[in-house]
């Protein structure tokens, strides 16, 4: 890393060029914040599947060429005019899900949205270029890059005792699937749960599970690898649906007498979130939708609603994190009351990150990168 001119620092970042292929780590300039924007060393950062949607699936909707990356923690190395809340040297996690605090989604408790923050599929110009082109933000984040910035509003600021090669995960999956479970479903004490897909998304969701008091968990996915990781975070029972012959909704009907209380979409597979509808029980099943697709359209019959299911989702697991107080998910990490390095299957260098995209599309649970060091 080096400057290379009035406040410009020249480092490494992986950028997409094309959609469906690979990376490439170039040397690229990270221009320095302007109003009220920081810019970040990051130390360690998630492959995540959407990540890898946006790259591989999703032609129609990803502009090139991008640097991903969105589950991340990093150092403020130094900040924009108006900044007030950061200084540099502050540990921090950059929000894809960011919070002006002056909205009416952001002054309402009843949401984590913003109207001032990045769309979900947003590609912005950034403050990285590569020989001499701008490259695109995706989620006002990209964290395949040694430095990025982001606006004040998308920064949260943590312990600096946390572990950021292990915290990082609570940028995305954990809290999604964790927080899908706590803050979205409500899952009461003594309940049963389905959870659909043992990504990190999944087993945070099986985490969330078991810390509401649930008494059953039924852990499914059709890669039985995953399934003694599901217990050690609170799954009661495993499932592969291949091993069935009927629909999996019936048999989990089978298994719970009528129907689970909950049920977590943790794919983004439309057909998965109507199964996951359907296994939960007639007048007060919760099924939740936690998986990312915007590629199809999900349908059931209305008689499931009619009768009383109700079917909703949830983006980073309902989490309302505001940008001047330590996130409480980070705080249980370092309290031992919350589990994420159980969740981390391969540890990798940032000149990996094909390697990363490829255990990833071969359903590992979680590639943390090193980027930078601490």
């Amino acid at each position: 890393v080096e400057s290379i001119g009035p406040g410009i620092t020249e480092c490494k970042a992986a950028v997409a060029w094309e959609f469906n292929q690979p990376l490439v780590i170039e040397e690229v300039e990270v221009a320095p914040p302007q109003e009220k924007e920081i810019r970040i060393k990051i130390v360690a950062t998630g492959v995540c599947q959407s990540d890898l949607y946006f790259l591989s699936k999703c032609s129609n909707q990803t502009a090139f060429p991008v640097v991903f990356g969105h589950e991340a923690a990093g150092v403020v190395e130094s900040i924009g005019p108006g900044v007030t809340e950061f200084q540099p040297g502050d540990t921090v996690i950059p929000l894809f899900m960011p919070q002006c605090r002056e909205c009416r989604l952001c002054k309402s408790p009843k949401t984590n949205l913003c109207v001032n923050g990045c769309p979900l599929r947003s590609f912005e110009r950034s403050r990285i270029s590569c020989r001499g082109r701008k490259l695109l933000q995706f989620l006002g984040t990209s964290s395949f890059s040694e430095f990025t910035v982001v606006k004040e509003m998308s920064v949260a600021k943590i312990d600096p005792a946390a572990p950021l090669d292990r915290v990082c995960l609570i940028g995305c999956a954990i809290c999604t699937g964790y927080g899908a479970a706590v803050n979205t479903a409500k899952v009461e004490a003594g309940s049963s749960c389905a959870v659909f897909g043992l990504g990190a998304v999944g087993l945070a969701a099986v985490m969330g599970c078991k810390a509401a008091g649930a008494s059953r968990i039924i852990a499914i996915d059709i890669n039985p690898d995953k399934f003694e990781k599901a217990k050690v975070l609170g799954a009661t029972d495993v499932v592969n649906p291949n091993d069935h012959s009927r629909p999996i909704q019936q048999l989990l009907q089978e298994m719970t007498g009528g129907g689970v209380d909950f049920s977590f979409e943790c794919i983004g597979n439309v057909e998965v979130m109507r199964s996951a509808l359907e296994s939960c029980a007639p007048g007060w099943g919760v099924s939740v939708i936690a998986g990312w697709t915007d590629m199809e359209n999900f349908s059931a019959p209305p008689i499931h609603l009619m009768t009383g299911r109700k079917w909703t989702g949830t983006l980073f697991g309902g989490e309302k994190w505001i940008s001047a107080s330590e996130p409480a998910m980070v705080k249980a990490y370092l309290d031992r009351k919350l589990m994420v390095d159980e969740f981390i299957t391969h540890n990798l260098r940032l000149e990996q990150i094909n390697e990363a995209v490829e255990l990833m599309k071969n359903s590992r649970i979680r590639a943390v990168l090193s980027v930078s060091p601490q």
